[in-house]
């Protein structure tokens, strides 16, 4: 009589983190350098396996970057990407990773820790054109998570929190502009702007800006969900505007 009990295949689970921030105007990730193999030396998302069967996901998801990056976990909220699971994406084995995201402003320096040799920020636009080779498939899992942080500026009040607590149309834009990796037409963004309501509201006087002219000043206001959406324009249509 065949022996026909299911045997459940071994595989392994990760998780992996993209975290991303604005400096310099623009948006860069949070990439370690391996300290150990496979890819030693290489570039890489901040992440590691389960410590063991009973962590929970997000428990493990804040221990690395912790652990690998020392960041204040307390400070991020992360959310979960995607997950990645394609035979042969890890050479020790069959690997799936669960990738987490998060997007917040004035993030501090890393420092590396565990089993990275180091830890830094690098412009996103650097790792999107393969300028920067990445371990396993982190750079499909960076350019998951870019495209995820763009659509929630699109529909969220999310980059008014990379402001400071007064800011002008024109600081808004560049914050769009670096996360979105286009060039935005003024008037088409304050048109945009201003069609969605409770976005931003108006605060006090104005100031003079660089040219002499006086700027209208803003504070973020109480919507979190914009509607309409800030639509993002695609390049093409962009530079017809222009």
């Amino acid at each position: 009589m065949t022996d026909d009990r299911w045997v459940a295949p071994p595989v392994l689970l990760t998780v992996d983190l993209v975290i991303l921030t604005l400096r310099e105007s623009r948006l860069q990730v949070l990439l370690v350098e391996r300290g150990v193999e496979p890819y030693k030396g290489d570039l890489a998302l901040p992440g590691g396996f389960l410590q063991h069967a009973e962590e929970d996901l997000i428990t493990a998801a804040h221990r690395e970057l912790s652990e690998e990056a020392d960041l204040d976990v307390e400070t991020l909220r992360l959310e979960q990407s995607g997950v990645y699971g394609a035979p042969g994406r890890d050479p020790r084995g069959r690997v799936v990773s669960v990738a987490y995201l998060a997007i917040a402003p004035r993030l501090p320096e890393p420092i590396a820790g565990t089993d990275a040799a180091d830890a830094r920020w690098q412009p996103v636009d650097h790792v999107l054109s393969g300028d920067l080779e990445l371990a396993f498939d982190h750079r499909r899992i960076v350019e998951d998570g870019v495209e995820r942080a763009r659509v929630k500026l699109e529909h969220s009040a999310l980059a008014t929190a990379f402001c400071g607590p007064i800011f002008t149309i024109t600081e808004l834009q560049e914050v769009y502009e670096a996360v979105w990796g286009i060039p935005l037409d003024p008037r088409n963004f304050y048109r945009k702007v201003q069609k969605t309501d409770g976005f931003i509201i108006p605060a006090g006087s104005a100031r003079k800006s660089a040219t002499g002219r006086p700027a209208r000043l803003f504070k973020a206001g109480q919507r979190e969900v914009l509607y309409p959406p800030m639509v993002r324009p695609s390049e093409s249509s962009n530079a017809k505007e222009q």
